[in-house]
Parts: C-alpha cells; structure tokens; sequence
C-alpha cells in the first residue's frame, strides 16, 4: 500500500500549491463543493420528511 501514501502525500502538495498560486480559485473550489454538500443534504432531508408524513 505504499502507493496510497504517495498519492496522499501528491494530493496534499497539489493543494497547497494551487492554494498559493491560486487562491481564489482554490476559494472558489472549496465554495463550490461545499454548496454541493448542502445541496445534497438539504435534498436528503426533503426525502426523509416526505417519506415520513
């Protein structure tokens, strides 16, 4: 499993540079997938409640 470790450890370097290079962008990035999380959550709960009446 020694590859997993290395593509963590790329993944995390990939994301601090864009973060420094790219800060906006990366903003943008992170506000955008937590718009989508909500999104599906909030679509979650409208499953449940309609389920539930």
């Amino acid at each position: 499993m020694q590859y997993m470790r290395w593509i963590k450890w790329a993944a995390i370097a990939f994301a601090a540079f864009y973060l420094f290079t790219r800060p906006t962008h990366a903003a943008d990035a992170v506000r955008g997938a937590v718009g989508t999380v909500q999104t599906g959550a909030e679509r979650a709960a409208t499953f449940v409640s309609a389920v539930v009446k």
